[in-house]
C-alpha cells in the first residue's frame, strides 16, 4: 500500500509543480505536513542535499522520502511516480504542438505558466528563508525567533556575490564553504 500512495502523491507533485526542482517545494512542505514522512526540518536537509548533489531536486527528494518509507523500490516508485506526468504530458505534446505551433492559443498558454511558475518559485522561497532563517512561533506564547549566525552568512555570501570577484568562483567553492559553515555554527 506504501508503493501506491508513494507513487500517487509524488504524482501529484510532478502534475502540479510548473517551473522545475524549486517549484517542487510547497508540494513538497504540504506533503510532508499531510503525511508525515519528513518534517521542515527534513526538507530543509533534503533541499540543502538535493542542490548540492547531481540530479533535479525533486527527483532527488522523491528518491530519498521513497527510499525512507519504502526502500529501494519506494525510491524507485517515488521518482517514477514524479517524472510520470512529465513524460505523459511531453508525448502528448509532443503530437500536437508540430501542428498547432504557431496558435496563439498555444503560445498564450505557455505565456500563462510563466506567472504560475514564477508564483511557485516565490512561494518555495519563502518556505527556505522561513526555514533557514526564523523560528516560526509554533503555539501560543512563543515568538518569532531570528538564527542570527544565519542571516550573518546570507549577508557575508551576499556581499561577497555583489561586490566582489567572489561571484566567478566555481560552484563547488561554494558548497565546500557551506559545508565549513555548516559544521563550524554546529559546533
Amino acid at each position: 500500500m506504501i508503493y501506491l500512495q508513494l507513487f500517487w502523491e509524488f504524482c501529484k507533485v510532478g502534475l502540479f509543480s510548473v517551473g522545475g526542482g524549486l517549484a517542487t517545494i510547497p508540494f513538497l512542505s504540504d506533503l510532508g505536513s499531510r503525511t508525515g514522512w519528513f518534517t521542515a526540518g527534513d526538507l530543509a536537509d533534503m533541499i540543502a542535499v538535493s542542490e548540492s548533489t547531481p540530479g533535479p531536486l525533486g527527483v532527488n527528494t522523491a528518491t530519498y522520502v521513497g527510499f525512507r518509507c519504502g526502500g529501494l523500490l519506494g525510491g524507485v516508485v517515488a521518482t517514477l511516480g514524479l517524472i510520470f506526468p512529465s513524460i505523459v504530458i511531453i508525448l502528448v505534446i509532443s503530437k500536437f504542438l508540430q501542428r498547432f505551433r504557431t496558435s496563439r492559443g498555444v503560445e498564450g498558454v505557455f505565456y500563462g505558466l510563466r506567472p504560475a511558475s514564477t508564483g511557485l518559485i516565490a512561494a518555495a522561497l519563502a518556505e527556505v528563508v522561513s526555514i533557514a532563517l526564523l523560528t516560526l512561533p509554533a503555539g501560543e506564547g512563543e515568538k518569532l525567533t531570528f538564527h542570527l549566525p544565519a542571516i550573518a552568512l546570507c549577508a557575508v555570501v551576499f556581499i561577497l556575490m555583489k561586490f566582489t570577484p567572489a561571484k566567478k568562483l566555481h560552484p563547488i567553492v561554494f558548497i565546500a564553504l557551506s559545508a565549513v559553515a555548516g559544521i563550524v555554527f554546529q559546533m
